[in-house]
């Protein structure tokens, strides 16, 4: 049996330099199908060309915090309390059409993609149950199995701490591809982060009872990442050109 192999994108939180890098990329590796795991749109500066590319290029779209964000502003106060994160929410809510706004509305919690017959694959931006919870490698056993709520699948994939991750549970591999846009140099749990100038997905293979991923990281231009953030001029912009001009 030929395998299915599943790109897993998240967190790219418009930018579209990285997004771009990322899904050639993609095209040359080969895939059957493409998976965004959420937070496409906010944070960045380039939404609309973001949320277009998503639309174009993925197969199955999942709703992240800040993809819920722009639906209904009632639930970012609830999580949000920086003025910057804030404002650049509110500026991307501002900027989208009616019609993109529509096509988020569409993203789904959670979806599961069969592999073959005998492997699975369940998808989500935070946990099953939540798009805002964090899975890390360090979260303890007895605590993470609570917050997978009982879901199984051969192999579990979320975004949303910007964190890559690979561990094992109970038989069930738990992937975090990392984040398109914005990767964490570590976990910060909400304070201001350092970003490492490249992007990062991950791809999933299986083959009858043979499974596995691989995880990739694409090298951007810092000089051209902190232009693109120059010229937007919106919330985030000086924090963007700071990041990226900070000596490595």
């Amino acid at each position: 049996m030929a395998a299915h192999r599943v790109a897993l994108i998240s967190d790219v939180h418009g930018n579209e330099l990285a997004l771009r890098r990322v899904l050639e990329e993609i095209q040359r590796a080969g895939v059957d199908q493409i998976a965004c795991l959420g937070d496409v749109a906010s944070l960045g500066p380039r939404p609309r060309a973001v949320l277009e590319l998503v639309r174009q290029e993925c197969d199955v779209f999942i709703l992240g915090n800040h993809d819920e964000y722009l639906l209904d502003s009632r639930h970012v106060h609830r999580h949000v309390s920086s003025p910057l994160v804030l404002g650049a929410i509110e500026q991307c809510r501002d900027e989208l059409s009616a019609a993109e706004v529509d096509f988020i509305r569409c993203f789904e919690r959670k979806v599961e993609i069969p592999l073959t017959t005998s492997s699975n694959l369940l998808l989500f931006h935070g946990s099953p149950d939540s798009n805002d919870c964090d899975l890390l490698s360090e979260t303890p056993e007895t605590e993470l199995s609570n917050l997978l709520g009982g879901h199984a699948a051969t192999m579990m994939a979320g975004g949303h701490t910007h964190i890559q991750m690979l561990r094992q549970h109970r038989g069930r591999l738990l992937i975090n591809p990392g984040s398109v846009g914005l990767p964490f140099e570590r976990f910060v749990a909400g304070s201001a982060p350092t970003l490492m100038p490249h992007a990062e997905y991950a791809i999933v293979e299986a083959r009858n009872d043979d499974v596995g991923v691989s995880f990739r990281r694409v090298e951007l231009d810092p000089a051209a990442l902190a232009d693109a953030a120059r010229r937007w001029h919106g919330p985030l912009s000086a924090y963007l050109v700071e990041q990226y001009e900070a000596p490595t």
